[in-house]
């Protein structure tokens, strides 16, 4: 047993009389010297506790206005947290120092992170990745609350060393800039024991990507189209895709993404592109000039396969099955030649993106699961790159769209031919799915002709054909995703009169939970010809383990509803009949 893994056991094993030592509001006190430094709440500021134990500092954040994402790897200690602590604005998690898998595979940044007593239970070794994990989940301008103890180590819970000099030449390694460095007493009266309270803060400029991105979209050197190409396609996936991620378990900062998925992604840009025979490349007009349109693309040109089918999800088979496979794997080799390798810092050789390519050959059936996708290799993209597409993808894209349109005017003056004011934006349109909610209506009809009741999760009344709606639980006009996780059944009053384009609360969606949990099982899971597809859908869109169980599936959907919330501010609604307190607390479990 590591002495990590031994102290997350030591507080496993108290955690009942540590709770009632340590969770005292008189405690509080310790931040007194830094409380004018936190920043004032507003917007859905969002913090970060490590190590929360009972939830002593989680509560204290969470009255101050903030949504708190608490983690404590001791079960037991989570569980006094949720009991003393399990308010709405307090999500907990079971995850730990140096890697915090689960929360980075959230997607979501904070304003504040606290390590309150933790730091001196990270072994040195594993200190530098621990915080550099960290650093990368700050958004520009937060704050960084690192307490120091010294003193004698108990014998039940392992410690190690800590000084403020280590902190402040990991803080100038990472460009943090320190704040303040409290020291104080114990606040349980240890002559002992002292700490000293440290902030740091990351600068508004932190993560360098955006000049990075600007670069690469406006000045760097494009002998075709690729490599705007490629980047939109990682922004693209930067929004839609956030579970296909797995994050770097090595010394580097970055996340690695199913090829496949990164090609399916550009095939789907480019094909309404090459149909119009807008140039891609100074010399050409057509898909034979382009590297990657190989047999596989051009039979994918000649079936007539629409770019909004090429989705994760979908199944093929015979000669189309065969002809995506063959495309895919021809544009994941054009992807790793050509702009993974050349897009480049500059003056560097440093690669922003990288592709191992695994050879395939075509196949006649074809399922557009994230194991397939990553059978033709991987594709990585350097952290701080990822996270400011995630971010920020909303205000990138529309650039990447007008130099795309601009370079493509460009060739076609260069072979003297004129395009047309407007072809080349349509062709670039990004085409969703249909707002199509036949699939939930033929459910509902299904299970009705069964005797089975139908209700509205939102209010659990029983509903008939001429009251049933079928609402997106996110917003299709946030976020258009019409998988069929997505889907539930909704009274025609409530979804269209109050509900609307707003996002369920936290409370109203841990209400309407039960009666999820159900339509999920009844309508998708309990059907074959639908049950795949609910799973395949939910582990492209949502934060979940391999073979999540339905528990998991809504947890993911409550932490999807969070990220959303953060990155578009997103309005809310909860319904007149439940007040804030109505909201049930319950442990949110794994999020990978």
């Amino acid at each position: 047993m590591s002495a990590s893994e031994g102290a997350i056991s030591g507080y496993h094993g108290q955690a009942a009389l540590l709770a009632q030592r340590y969770d005292d509001p008189a405690l509080l006190k310790i931040y007194d010297p830094i409380r004018a430094l936190l920043p004032e709440v507003r917007d859905e500021r969002l913090a970060l506790d490590v190590g929360a134990g009972a939830g002593r500092d989680a509560g204290w954040l969470a009255d101050q206005g903030y949504n708190v994402v608490a983690v404590e790897p001791a079960a037991a200690m989570r569980e006094e947290g949720l009991r003393r602590h399990g308010g709405s604005a307090i999500r907990w998690l079971d995850d730990r120092l140096p890697a915090l898998p689960a929360v980075h595979g959230l997607g979501l940044s904070f304003d504040l992170i606290l390590l309150s007593a933790v730091w001196q239970h990270v072994a040195p070794a594993d200190r530098p990745r621990a915080f550099r994990k960290l650093v990368t989940l700050m958004k520009p301008g937060a704050l960084l609350l690192i307490s120091l103890r010294d003193g004698p180590v108990p014998p039940d819970r392992p410690m190690f060393d800590v000084s403020l000099g280590e902190i402040e030449g990991l803080a100038r390694l990472h460009g943090l800039e320190l704040i303040r460095a409290v020291p104080s007493d114990d606040g349980q009266g240890r002559g002992d024991v002292r700490w000293t309270q440290v902030v740091l803060k990351m600068p508004d400029d932190g993560t360098g990507a955006l000049p990075l991105i600007r670069g690469i979209i406006l000045a760097d050197d494009k002998s075709s189209t690729y490599k705007l190409a490629l980047l939109r396609t990682v922004a693209r996936l930067a929004e839609a895709a956030p579970a296909a991620v797995r994050m770097s378990t090595g010394d580097t900062d970055s996340i690695e993404l199913p090829l496949g998925l990164v090609a399916l992604t550009w095939i789907r840009m480019f094909l309404p592109l090459v149909r119009s025979g807008l140039p891609q490349a100074p010399k050409n007009s057509g898909p034979d000039g382009l590297g990657f349109a190989k047999a596989g693309f051009r039979a994918l040109m000649t079936d007539g396969v629409a770019p909004v089918d090429l989705r994760v999800g979908l199944a093929f088979a015979g000669d189309r099955a065969a002809a995506l496979s063959g495309a895919i794997a021809e544009a994941a080799a054009t992807i790793a030649a050509m702009p993974a390798n050349f897009t480049r810092f500059p003056g560097s050789d440093l690669r922003v993106f990288g592709a191992a390519r695994a050879r395939t050959r075509p196949r006649q059936q074809l399922i557009l699961d994230l194991e397939t996708l990553g059978s033709w290799g991987s594709f990585t993209v350097l952290g701080h790159v990822w996270r400011a597409l995630t971010r920020l993808g909303s205000w990138v894209e529309p650039v990447l769209v007008a130099e795309w349109a601009r370079l493509m005017r460009s060739y076609g003056e260069r072979m003297g031919r004129l395009i047309p004011v407007g072809q080349a934006e349509a062709a670039l349109a990004w085409e969703e799915p249909l707002r199509d909610t036949a699939l939930g209506r033929n459910a509902a009809a299904r299970l009705s002709s069964r005797g089975q009741r139908i209700e509205c999760v939102w209010s659990g009344v029983a509903l008939g054909s001429a009251r049933l709606d079928i609402d997106h639980c996110l917003p299709w006009s946030a976020w258009p995703c019409g998988d069929l996780w997505n889907l539930l059944p909704s009274d025609r009053r409530v979804n269209q009169h109050q509900k609307r384009d707003r996002l369920p609360s936290f409370a109203t969606l841990a209400d309407a939970r039960p009666r999820i949990l159900a339509w999920w099982q009844q309508a998708w899971l309990n059907d074959p010809a639908l049950s795949d597809r609910f799973r395949r859908e939910v582990a492209a869109a949502l934060p979940v383990e391999p073979d999540p169980q339905l528990d998991d599936v809504y947890a993911a959907l409550e932490w999807r509803r969070l990220r959303l919330r953060q990155d578009q501010q997103v309005p809310e609604w909860t319904p007149a009949r439940l007040q804030p307190e109505g909201a049930v607390p319950y442990e949110i479990g794994p999020a990978l």
